[in-house]
């Protein structure tokens, strides 16, 4: 893009170490802006902040629990004395994986660990930034939601649960934040080429079937990111990459009885039981 909007000059991203978070800091920092990557696993944000100062741009790894409200605020005042000037874009990516089991049989540590991460992560960037962004009057934030927000597929209830949660917290920011010049942008993709199986709990069978569904059909995350920050420009609430996603987006909405039948009637034929 030859223009680049002035709210990527100062961005953070959780979840930047890997996958998904890790294109977005790097999509950034080729759209000229400076980038705080953010992670748990500060080795794996160093990496990333280091590719992207190899390639020229600037960056700057810095170690948070997104489910730590500490952690973020500290992350906020961090980032602006780095940057020397105010946050425009918080991009909320970090998440984890669970399922393989039926709601029941799931343990209930494995529940608060997802819902820790997957929500209250997206709750405590938005509680810390958006009020920022709204008296500085624009720049934006992007909440990554998952497909599953709305595809709420058997053998997921954690993950679903957490991301439809943050699916609406992203819907009800928007429209407050209508007539502030400051945009939010869901994004609800499919299957991603990215480690979740192996950093999430997820049992082994469906992390091996889900690796090979990422491996044939999964989008690469530069792609993700480039699609999302190019409808996050348009002032697009809604970002849902894939056609898989979209196919699934509108049978959710046009015919939900028959699409939540159709899903366990497959969940039956794939599981075996």
């Amino acid at each position: 893009m030859a223009d680049k909007p002035s709210w990527h000059a100062c961005a953070v991203v959780t979840g930047a170490g890997s996958g998904i978070g890790q294109a977005f800091a790097i999509e950034l920092a080729q759209r000229k802006g400076m980038v705080i990557c953010s992670d748990i696993n500060i080795v794996r944000a160093q990496e990333t902040a280091t590719q992207i100062r190899q390639q020229g741009g600037q960056a700057l790894a810095i170690k948070a629990d997104v489910s730590n409200l500490s952690d973020m605020e500290a992350l906020a005042i961090k980032a602006e004395e780095w940057f020397s000037a105010k946050v425009n874009l918080i991009i909320n990516n970090a998440g984890v994986g669970v399922g393989g089991q039926y709601i029941g049989a799931i343990p209930l540590k494995d529940w608060k660990w997802a819902i820790d991460i997957n929500l209250w992560g997206v709750i405590n960037g938005c509680h810390v930034f958006a009020p920022k962004l709204r008296e500085q009057g624009h720049g934006g934030i992007i909440n990554v939601c998952s497909a599953a927000s709305f595809a709420a597929a058997p053998l997921m209830g954690p993950y679903n649960v957490s991301k439809a949660a943050v699916l609406a917290l992203s819907e009800t920011l928007a429209a407050e934040m209508r007539g502030t010049n400051v945009t939010v942008t869901a994004l609800c993709p499919t299957f991603v080429k990215t480690n979740i199986t192996k950093d999430g709990r997820i049992t082994s069978e469906s992390a091996s079937f889900a690796d090979k569904v990422m491996s044939a059909i999964g989008t690469s995350p530069k792609k993700i990111a480039i699609k999302t920050l190019n409808d996050f420009d348009r002032g697009k609430l809604y970002t849902i990459p894939q056609l898989d996603a979209q196919f699934i987006w509108r049978a959710k909405r046009l015919l939900p009885s028959l699409y939540t039948h159709g899903a366990g009637v497959l969940n039956r034929l794939v599981t075996k039981h």
